[in-house]
């Protein structure tokens, strides 16, 4: 059985702007890869445009779309059509049968029964190739929709080809950015049954149009197969190089041939990890997760005719050397994501750094929250943590120095332009934090700062800086003028040193992001014996988390003055004010660990597996966020997780599967085995590394790497509470 069989997209995918199941979009894309294609079933319903409940397919949708709270760009919809001429998306779409729609990584099918049409699609890096069957033998054509901004189409018969730009897009590019696009057909154009139309989508005329959101629809001479084959290339850079890139890509392959090639990219990425279980449910949603993990960041680069690396600037709007990829913030993968792609995809993760670094000399400053450009979405800079833990674990491929630079500037200088580094900053180094009274979750992005500084502090330390890591060190240990032993809890604390008025650990917002006090008092990653220090000790640290778990999973809206969904679902949880549903509580059963509670991040670990997730289209707790939360799953059914990035080490967990074998960039394995292993089993006896007892509450990662066997033996016992 190949492991792409395993995979659903639609996982997560029963979604909606009040709950999230995931928030996830069924993509069939290359790993990694610049261009995706998803299913639009309702263009009205914004950035929610495909819902697994729906019946009407209004196209395949090439789609950028990272998030739908951030939006998409670059974007169009095609749909064959056959008999009268319609446009607009509510009177074009077809109805379809679940049974006859097929979403998976490498291959989409769907039959429309309006139009006894069958379409087929497989993905390369930027482009696709499409396969349509026509039953009718008149009027048959294919719809180009470009959803919004100024829009241009060029026809060229004579080629069989119709080439074009679309500036559509949601926010975060520069006034000169495009996406352009061409279509290659292997069936002749009939001109008279094609055409031109605009946004009120009415048909305007054929060979060349520029306007706000113009699309086209090209009629077609089928063979008597009824069968057209159509080739679509896309580039950020030009219409040029999207020839070049489909003629790189796809050239004078078949589509079968294309598909093949896709297959065997999926199976190789998802392959670096296999896993051995009786549970094939587990299965499907381990590398359904995986299969999220792999599609972000975008690739954002192309090949010119000398097949240099090069990039269209989302920063600067230039033409520029070198890679990049975007879609992605930092703030939710440096947790769980870029760890992982530290041991899965070493080199990968070490181009992405280059990426980011060239996104420094392009912008001035460096990234948060790329879609495509800077998008300066929640709080703090997690570039440090990203950064600290590539290099403190020997990533290569990318300047340090230069990299370094960029730290040091956001960390030390204020931006004119508060969308850019550190918000605030000459409050944090006059005070050691931001005040309550003048900055919005100020609690939160104090935290993320302090926890930047030691991370840069690592990178310091490991550059041979030592003036800067001690520093930076000194500035580490900030967190401790929020803690209010009073109440027990991080607080806000205003300019002139009071604290904030009518503190409530259930109510959500300033000074927190997207959580309470509960939530947000456990960010500081890089020095939780400390923390727990102004708790009253280890002891009392773990009864507070203990207490956290077993709360009621109550919650008051605070400042957010409604209802977020964030909070629904972790009021769905039965987690307590465990909020697995959102990336601030993803390590938090992981704590009892650090601190010497191994069975009660077993118990909870497992318990959260189990319970909220699975591979269908409710598979997911909460905004899945760029291949975050997969990740997570992932590092936990491993055993292990990834506490305190910056620190090259994992704590131990409760591993899933019986036997798990993954592939290391540098032709060694890593085993993971568990003895003894089942739903009962979630505890371990004993753990050997290489065959010796391992005492300790974490895996170094150079351990890791150079291969080894990891092995616990599972025994049952009592839950913890």
């Amino acid at each position: 059985m190949k492991l792409l069989d395993y995979v659903n997209p639609m996982q997560g995918t029963e979604s909606d702007f009040r709950y999230s199941n995931g928030n996830t979009l069924p993509l069939t894309a290359m790993p990694f890869g610049m261009a995706a294609w998803c299913p639009q079933t309702h263009e009205a319903g914004g950035t929610w445009f495909f819902h697994p409940r729906h019946r009407h397919l209004e196209g395949i949708r090439l789609t950028h779309q990272p998030s739908p709270w951030i939006g998409d760009y670059g974007h169009l919809t095609l749909l064959p059509q056959s008999g009268p001429l319609l446009l607009s998306p509510g009177a074009r779409s077809s109805s379809f049968k679940p049974g006859e729609m097929q979403v998976s990584p490498h291959y989409f099918s769907v039959h429309l029964q309006r139009y006894r049409t069958r379409l087929e699609l497989t993905p390369t890096e930027r482009c696709a190739a499409l396969r349509i069957t026509y039953d009718e033998p008149h009027q048959n054509r294919l719809i180009i929709a470009p959803l919004k901004g100024e829009s241009h189409f060029i026809f060229q018969p004579e080629m069989r080809r119709i080439t074009g730009y679309t500036r559509g897009h949601t926010a975060g590019v520069p006034d000169n950015f495009a996406m352009y696009f061409v279509f290659q057909f292997d069936t002749d154009l009939i001109m008279e049954e094609s055409g031109i139309f605009d946004g009120e989508y009415q048909p305007l005329g054929t060979y060349e149009g520029t306007g706000e959101r113009l699309g086209a629809y090209a009629g077609l001479a089928l063979p008597e197969s009824g069968v057209a084959g159509v080739k679509c290339g896309t580039s950020f850079i030009s219409g040029e190089q999207a020839l070049l890139n489909l003629e790189r890509e796809i050239g004078d392959r078949s589509f079968g041939e294309n598909l093949s090639t896709a297959e065997a990219s999926w199976e190789e990425r998802l392959s670096r990890i296999t896993a051995e279980s009786a549970d094939e449910e587990n299965l499907r949603t381990f590398y359904s997760c995986m299969y999220r993990v792999c599609l972000f960041p975008r690739t954002w680069h192309e090949y010119n005719e000398h097949s240099e690396q090069i990039h269209y600037s989302p920063f600067n709007g230039s033409i520029c050397q070198g890679p990049m990829y975007s879609d992605i913030g930092l703030w939710d993968v440096y947790r769980t994501s870029l760890p992982l792609y530290s041991v899965l995809f070493p080199a990968l993760l070490g181009e992405i750094m280059q990426a980011w670094t060239l996104a420094y000399e392009e912008n001035g400053w460096l990234p948060k929250w790329l879609s495509p450009g800077e998008r300066s979405a929640m709080p703090g800079t997690l570039i440090d943590a990203a950064a600290a833990d590539a290099i403190v674990k020997g990533i290569g491929g990318f300047n340090a120095e230069l990299l370094y630079e960029g730290l040091l500037k956001h960390a030390d200088h204020p931006a004119a332009d508060e969308r850019l580094g550190r918000r605030g900053l000459e409050l944090y180094l006059q005070y050691g934090y931001l005040p309550h009274d003048r900055f919005h979750e100020s609690v939160s992005n104090t935290l993320d700062y302090v926890y930047g500084d030691f991370c840069i502090a690592q990178i310091a330390r490991t550059l041979g800086k030592m003036d800067d890591y001690e520093r930076f060190m000194s500035r580490a240990q900030n967190y401790k003028q929020l803690f209010d032993p009073e109440v027990g809890f991080m607080r806000g604390r205003n300019e002139d040193g009071t604290w904030q008025e009518a503190f409530d650990p259930l109510q959500w917002g300033d000074p927190f992001c997207e959580g309470g006090a509960w939530q947000g008092s456990w960010a500081v990653p890089h020095d939780f014996p400390g923390l727990a220090g102004l708790m009253g000790g280890e002891q009392a640290f773990v009864r507070k988390l203990d207490q956290l778990m077993a709360e009621e999973p109550v919650f008051k809206v605070g400042t957010y003055g409604q209802e977020i969904h964030e909070m629904s679902e972790m009021a769905s949880a039965g987690l307590g004010q465990f909020a697995i549903s959102n990336q601030p509580s993803f390590h938090i059963p992981y704590l009892f660990s650090r601190l010497g509670a191994l069975p009660t991040t077993q118990y909870w670990v497992r318990k959260t597996m189990s319970g909220q997730f699975n591979s269908r289209m409710d598979g997911l707790p909460g905004d899945e966020d760029n291949g975050s939360m997969g990740a997570w799953y992932i590092w936990s059914a491993l055993g292990l997780y990834p506490l305190s990035p910056g620190i090259p080490e994992y704590v131990l967990g409760s591993p899933l599967f019986d036997k798990v074998t993954i592939q290391l960039d540098n032709g060694r394995q890593w085993v993971i085995e568990a003895e003894n292993n089942s739903p009962a089993n979630v505890y371990s006896a004993s753990v050997h590394w290489n065959g010796k007892p391992w005492e300790h509450h974490s895996l170094p990662h150079d351990e890791i790497m150079r291969g080894g066997v990891l092995s616990f033996n599972m025994v049952p016992g009592p839950a913890p509470l």
